[in-house]
């Protein structure tokens, strides 16, 4: 007799995991809140659809935080395993530019998602919408919109994290899990912008400038990349990937110390000679024209250097490589692209099974581990459906 396998939630950890459950095994029903599945999928698709990041499998895991809890997920299924999967259903990925890995040209996440679903209808896998997760009972059934109680061989969640509450990946399920003594962390934002007290007139100028082709570093992590200058202060992938050292710094000096270095590939020397070769009279036409600095990031310069400094080649060039710039607060939660905090990893085993629930398990981002944009956060949760998947097909 097939045992039962009751999913709560309908995005990519769940869907892979209903995908890859054996048939033959369990009888598999998916539960979902909303009208529809992958909603945020479909919504982290706008943004450029990277689906994973093809760089070899030691410095992939190496990008999260913390890389050991997700480690034999990652080398059971990894980057080049998930780009071969998901070309068995018909959707053939290429290598980007900034290595990473995209649907081929013209195929839309929508394509992705129906890709995935077909493979759950002929699995036979049951879909149950508008199923909101209320609690368990005393016998540790589930219970759905208050008066339904669903009692399964398996219970596996997988209802994300907390943000972009619009998908319904809201984290209001964190209370239900606090109120059984399962150890939970309040969820903080990360791949989110942060605020920088710019002045108006500095907004005014600058606001919506680019700052590309730099590096940003914070404690002892240094990231290459983009960002933007906001109203509200910095955004773009080059400070997102900063987002574990920027919260640290938040949370013990309320207040984080980034630097910016506006030229990545010359050194400080490099710049200096630059600067004292130069035939132009004024400051600001050297940075443009022999450093190639930006009008934003010359004004960056101007806002944080006294005249004296700005006008001491030496002090120049290393601010030019080390640019102090104070970060006072995160975005909120609902403006994030993802969210750490949830359930906490010590509560579950190194299947996701819940230590003190047993049979229960939790997948994605709804427990507590990080990682920067660019493929990394869909690759894991991947690999954690697929991971489980494996296991629960192994079980007698």
């Amino acid at each position: 007799m097939k045992k039962s396998v009751s999913i709560i939630g309908g995005g990519p950890a769940a869907l892979i995991l209903a995908a890859l459950l054996d048939r033959e095994k369990f009888k598999v029903t998916v539960y979902e809140k909303n009208k529809t599945l992958g909603r945020k999928f479909l919504v982290a698709g706008k943004g450029g659809f990277n689906l994973t990041h093809s760089e070899p499998i030691a410095e992939l895991i190496a990008r999260y935080t913390p890389p050991h809890f997700l480690k034999k997920a990652l080398l059971d299924f990894d980057n080049d395993d998930f780009r071969k999967w998901i070309g068995t259903i018909g959707i053939p990925t290429y290598i980007g530019s900034s290595k990473r890995v995209y649907p081929e040209s013209g195929i839309k996440p929508i394509a992705v998602l129906n890709a995935i679903l077909e493979v759950l209808y002929k699995q036979g896998v049951t879909i149950q919408f508008q199923h909101t997760w209320t609690g368990w009972t005393s016998n540790d059934a589930v219970v759905f919109n208050s008066d339904t109680a669903i009692k399964s061989d398996y219970t596996i969640f997988a209802m994300g994290g907390g943000s972009w509450k619009v998908t319904g990946s809201d984290g209001t399920w964190l209370e239900l899990f606090e109120r059984e003594n399962i150890p939970v962390i309040p969820f903080q934002s990360s791949n989110c912008a942060y605020r920088v007290d710019w002045s108006e007139d500095f907004i005014l100028e600058h606001e919506g400038s680019p700052l590309k082709n730099i590096a940003i570093s914070c404690l002892n992590k240094k990231q290459k990349g983009e960002a933007v200058i906001t109203r509200f202060g910095l955004e773009g992938n080059a400070i997102y990937a900063l987002s574990p050292q920027i919260r640290k710094e938040l949370q013990s000096q309320q207040k984080a110390i980034v630097f910016l270095d506006m030229k990545p590939t010359l050194s400080s020397a490099d710049l200096l000679q630059k600067i004292k070769k130069s035939t132009f009279k004024k400051t600001s036409e050297t940075l443009q024209k022999e450093i190639k600095l930006s009008p934003a990031q010359i004004g960056l310069l101007k806002k944080y250097l006294s005249k004296e400094t700005y006008l001491n080649p030496e002090l120049l060039a290393q601010n030019i490589k080390k640019l102090s710039i104070e970060i006072t607060e995160s975005a909120l939660l609902n403006d994030a692209i993802s969210t750490t905090g949830g359930i906490q990893l010590n509560a579950v085993d190194e299947n996701f099974q819940l230590k003190d629930k047993k049979s229960n398990y939790c997948i994605g981002e709804m427990l507590d581990w990080d990682a920067p944009t660019g493929g990394y956060l869909l690759q894991a949760c991947f690999s954690m459906g697929m991971h489980l998947a494996r296991h629960l097909n192994s079980l007698p």
